[in-house]
């Protein structure tokens, strides 16, 4: 018999990565040792730790394969020097607040019973509808991880002129926007504290000027008319099929005629297996929302065509787990 239970114990075992990754995050660690504090004495004095705990965390990254060890000498890898190191441009570690949010273990504190009926453990509809810390939580800690798509996003656009950037959260995607257009002039949907996240991003890649706040809910609110292009991020998938060609009807009468939808998602192939990371999205959607899903391009263009888009590509972002599907 050649099958090992490796694998299985290792997910049996996966809370424990997360908490340590945490944990080293929340302690300073990987930028103490990307300074060149690599003892464990050192690495315990800059973290104001306990020399043991610092020792056991430390070894347990090296097999994690988040630091090195050589000869009683902690060094970081490339992947944590990139992402794990505070002082780095591509850091990472304040994604750690929301994904490891107390409501991510709620929701998944029973997957059978979630299974067994089909949808989520937590007030799904209470979390979507009205405003919850968790979200400035996300707009805080993600916008790092969705920085190279909105990069993307924007260099798609064609000299735009009016921008309406749908559940902005950290504001990001329309930010770059009006970055890459001096002509632009982005109007931000969301919740009043999740806009001031948004509102900081705008001031300090300076665009404030040409950045506009639209607070309240965006299943709620009309979005208005005359834009040429309209930002549809990491939204579609909170809900099922009907309420998303409800939202993209919206989004059609908001547009100008020829004006562009861009719609990011983790978009899984049909097989629904591949690739990984849209693939196992469907999950995190099972346990936290009513009724969501990560859609195929099939089921996305679907809605699409019934809300009004005829034209629908699908991009794949550069070097990204997600995909912009393009829409006129």
């Amino acid at each position: 018999m050649n099958a090992s239970p490796e694998r299985i114990f290792g997910m049996m075992q996966a809370h424990v990565q997360s908490a340590a990754l945490k944990g080293a995050i929340d302690l300073g660690l990987f930028t103490a040792v990307a300074e060149g504090h690599s003892t464990v004495p050192a690495i315990a004095a800059k973290c104001g730790a306990s020399e043991r705990g610092t020792r056991i965390l430390c070894d347990y990254l090296t097999v994690a394969g988040l630091l090195t060890k050589t000869a009683g000498a902690y060094g970081v890898t490339p992947e944590s020097a990139a992402f794990l190191d505070q002082r780095s441009p591509m850091y990472l570690g304040c994604a750690a607040q929301f994904m490891n949010h107390a409501m991510h273990y709620q929701a998944s504190a029973d997957v059978a019973k979630v299974v067994r009926q089909g949808t989520t453990l937590l007030n799904g509809r209470e979390i979507l509808d009205v405003e919850n810390q968790v979200w400035v939580d996300f707009a805080q800690g993600m916008m790092p991880m969705m920085f190279p798509a909105a990069q993307f996003m924007s260099a798609q656009l064609s000299a735009p002129k009016r921008l309406l950037d749908i559940a902005a959260g950290h504001g990001i995607f329309g930010v770059m926007a009006a970055v890459r257009h001096a002509e632009l002039q982005v109007d931000a949907l969301d919740w009043p504290a999740v806009l001031a996240v948004a509102e900081s991003n705008a001031r300090r890649f300076g665009v404030a000027e040409r950045w506009h706040k639209r607070e309240g809910s965006a299943l709620e609110l009309d979005f208005g008319t005359a834009y040429d292009v309209i930002y549809l991020t990491n939204f579609l998938h909170h809900f099922d099929t009907a309420e998303c060609t409800a939202i993209l009807r919206k989004c059609r009468a908001a547009l100008l005629p020829g004006g562009t939808l861009a719609t990011l998602e983790f978009v899984p192939n049909e097989d629904r297996v591949t690739p990984a990371a849209s693939a196992a999205f469907s999950m995190t959607m099972l346990l936290n929302t009513p009724a969501g899903d990560a859609y195929t391009f099939a089921e996305l263009a679907g809605m699409l065509r019934e809300a009004g888009f005829e034209s629908n590509q699908i991009l794949q972002v550069p070097g990204g787990a997600q995909q912009v599907i393009v829409s006129r």
